[in-house]
């Protein structure tokens, strides 16, 4: 084994010198096109999408903004992405495939899925198993985060159970809150799964060393009826004890809100109690604007329910 492969730095780096030699990138013109990798990976994005926003393809490639903005110049252009006023609030616009876009992108996005086949095409089923696998390997090793950080995760098997479990056990011993907040959290809990919309709904769970920290939601509200595609509502909000006053709260919060932007929505409603002071706090932050008081009994005894609204 030579010195390179010892080398982890060294043996990356040979990993990419043969890697986008084999794709590729470094031709003037990316799979025989005018446009290099990076503006194909745009106009990828905004084939792909419904309408997308330069910021949201900037997120996803995680292209300098500068740059960014002349790869779509570029595309504007050569007439193959034109922007247009979001149909979901009409202060942004989306960038969307125009008619001659909507003829260049399919022979790009062949070839591209052709060249890969011609990659793989002389490995056997056991062979693209381990192509594939060491791929997913790779991925969730550079992905890692260091140890200690907390990371926003999206949600999956088991976390429904620990979001109904722990805000039970978390309000009955801080504030004496009886099973009803159980009921009502499992059933938040079941629609969000039974219902799930990707595009438009999200989970996250805070998370150190894979263990649980705190999570939220973001869901369609369900109660304005013409209006129920232009509102959100932000629910569940959670920490563990030990996790307060690490600014946790306020990064949950923070990104709901990001991507109820992002998604199209026009503002975003919650329901939260005058006891749950913290959290109070950090909508305020936001921008949250209170709505609406009320009391009620449902958790054992009287407490002030709020609604909290914010423009987006």
């Amino acid at each position: 084994m030579d010195a390179e492969t010892l080398d982890p730095v060294a043996a990356v780096r040979r990993f990419n010198r043969f890697y986008t030699r084999a794709i590729g990138v470094l031709e003037k013109g990316y799979l025989g096109t005018p446009y290099t990798v990076a503006e194909g990976r745009v106009l990828y994005e905004v084939a792909k999408a419904d309408g997308i926003t330069a910021r949201a393809v900037g997120e996803i490639t995680g292209l300098d903004t500068g740059y960014l903005s002349r790869i779509v110049a570029r595309l504007e252009r050569d007439g193959v992405i034109g922007r247009e006023r979001s149909a979901r609030d009409g202060r942004s616009t989306v960038l969307r495939l125009t008619e001659r876009g909507g003829e260049v992108f399919p022979p790009f996005d062949q070839r591209s899925a052709a060249l890969v086949e011609d990659m793989i095409g002389a490995l056997s089923a056991e062979g693209r198993r381990r192509l594939t696998g060491a791929m997913a390997e790779v991925e969730a090793l550079l992905n890692a985060p260091p140890a200690g950080s907390v990371v926003l995760r999206p949600h999956r098997i088991g976390d429904m159970g620990w979001v109904t479990e722990r805000h039970a056990l978390v309000y009955a011993r801080e504030y004496g809150w009886n099973g009803h907040i159980e009921a009502v959290t499992a059933r938040i809990c079941a629609d969000f799964l039974d219902g799930h919309d990707p595009t438009r709904e999200r989970c996250w769970i805070a998370e150190r060393d894979g263990q649980r920290l705190g999570c939220v939601f973001l869901v369609k509200e369900e109660m304005v009826k013409d209006e129920a595609s232009e509102v959100a509502r932000l629910r569940l909000l959670m920490l563990e004890p030990s996790a307060r006053g690490l600014g946790l709260g306020k990064r949950l919060v923070a990104e709901c809100v990001a991507f109820a932007r992002a998604a199209g929505y026009r503002e975003v409603v919650l329901w939260t109690h005058a006891v749950l002071t913290a959290a109070r706090a950090i909508y305020a932050a936001q921008g949250f604007q209170l709505e609406e008081t009320w009391t009620h009994d449902d958790f054992g005894a009287p407490e002030v329910s709020e609604t909290w609204r914010l423009a987006l």
